[in-house]
């Protein structure tokens, strides 16, 4: 008789925050260590506390809004040193309950996963950890993720996790389970070329609502409030045929229509990566959407670049702005400049699309930023008449400004990631929520100036 396949069991943990919302967020890292280990003989299971389509839960058209959605929440008690923050804080996602059941019903595994995403995040992390563990208490339970790979030691001391693990693991999956239950021990994989990953198991969830999709990894700008480049150190990009026969797995396989762009840099080297990729597509005259929330690069958006991406189908288009103070942005980052701008907003119009089709990411709560510069750059991108994005700044450790946060902020960021919540703006001079709500009327074109106070 043969023996049973090691059974490993991965979990995308709750959010407790102060507000979240499915804008196509799914644990892609994770999906492709499951698919990397039931290549390699293993058994896999997956509960995703996120599950917007559980099967308890209310029943929901998975592609609606293209795919994105809001999560179950329950009320819960703020984190410490938050509780005047006027807001309520949720635990978002599947009731305990469910969770509860859905562990107790799944076969013991022999080594558990879970994944962690934003920092502040970690409180739901920890919550998912405790359950697992009353459940499967002698169990190895290893941690990864973006939150465990930017705050290591906090993840060491305080998650409860057996082992805490850094950066993407995809090489290593394999002798870390070896070393965790005594199975397999080969490294999987002994060259950075992603094209020889399988395909991330996005059929382990309940319903597929939307498929990301990743051309590269890295990002050869260095930002100063960007950590890409602690998190995925240098660059690797995916054969472009390759990438377009995955979307037509997807689509052709399960029907998706919706797919989005992870990438940092989509459109770095488009002649040699993007293009080729958009080309095929066009070819092809499939009925599929595609969405860029991570931002395009605004200095690569050409007229010829505006026309292949609306031919090829994409729907919502993000831009990289972060701020229109063109002649002091060199603190953040080099990536465009006034001139470049324009001309990007101009020939994304000219292609086709409409004003809220198109976006432009503005950072708020940046260390030291006055409350003119950003009105002056929300007026700027509504001068071109594309849409205004506030983006709330978080401060990211690992990053080059994560000292001037440190320096700035009303909270000891150092001491707990969750005081990094961009929710209460950490680092924001004279902090208001009228303010706030003053500067989501302006991004609105509900007012024209930020009346004083």
């Amino acid at each position: 008789m043969q023996p049973d396949k090691p059974h490993i069991l991965l979990v995308n943990p709750w959010i407790h925050d102060f507000a979240a919302y499915d804008v196509w967020a799914k644990p892609l890292g994770l999906l492709i260590l499951a698919a990397i280990l039931r290549e390699n003989g293993y058994a896999v299971s997956y509960i995703d506390c996120l599950d917007r389509f559980h099967p308890l839960g209310p029943q929901s058209d998975p592609y609606a809004r293209n795919g994105r959605g809001p999560y179950l929440k329950k009320r819960i008690s703020k984190p410490d040193g938050l509780e005047d923050v006027a807001r309520y804080y949720c635990r978002y996602g599947i009731k305990e309950s469910w969770f509860r059941e859905d562990l107790t019903a799944t076969k013991k595994p022999d080594m558990i996963m879970v994944t962690s995403m934003m920092t502040y995040w970690y409180p739901g992390v920890f919550d998912t950890i405790r359950i697992i563990k009353e459940i499967f208490p002698n169990i190895p339970l290893v941690l990864g993720g973006i939150y465990a790979s930017l705050c290591f030691r906090h993840a060491k001391m305080f998650s409860g996790a057996d082992k805490v693990i850094t950066g993407s693991c995809e090489q290593r999956i394999l002798e870390i389970v070896a070393k965790e239950i005594g199975y397999g021990g080969a490294s999987g994989y002994t060259t950075l070329n992603i094209d020889d990953y399988p395909y991330p198991a996005y059929d382990l969830q309940n319903k597929i609502s939307y498929v990301p999709i990743l051309t590269s990894r890295g990002c050869p700008f260095f930002c100063s409030y960007c950590a890409s480049a602690f998190l995925s150190p240098g660059r690797t990009v995916r054969n472009p045929d390759q990438v377009v026969e995955e979307v037509l797995f997807w689509h052709e396989k399960y029907q998706i229509r919706d797919f989005i762009f992870y990438d940092d840099a989509l459109l770095v080297d488009a002649e040699n990566q993007a293009f080729p990729l958009f080309e095929a597509i066009i070819r092809k005259e499939r009925n599929v959407r595609f969405h860029t929330p991570n931002a395009l690069h605004i200095r690569e958006i050409s007229k010829n670049t505006a026309r292949l991406i609306f031919r090829a189908g994409f729907e919502t288009i993000r831009l990289g702005l972060e701020t229109a103070l063109f002649d002091v942005r060199e603190s953040l980052d080099r990536k465009v400049t006034e001139i470049e701008f324009c001309r990007a907003a101009s020939n994304l119009k000219d292609a086709g699309f409409r004003k809220d089709q198109i976006g432009a990411y503005l950072l708020v709560g940046l260390p030291g930023q006055s409350l003119p510069s950003i009105e002056k750059s929300i007026m700027v991108v509504r001068e071109n008449h594309i849409t205004p994005i506030l983006a709330y700044y978080t401060p990211i450790p690992h990053t080059k400004m994560w000292k001037s946060a440190v320096a700035s902020s009303r909270y000891d960021i150092e001491a707990d990631p969750v005081f990094t919540n961009n929710a209460v703006f950490p680092c924001m001079n004279s902090f208001s929520w009228d303010i706030v709500l003053r500067l989501k009327k302006l991004a609105a074109g509900e007012i024209d100036i930020i009346e004083k106070k």
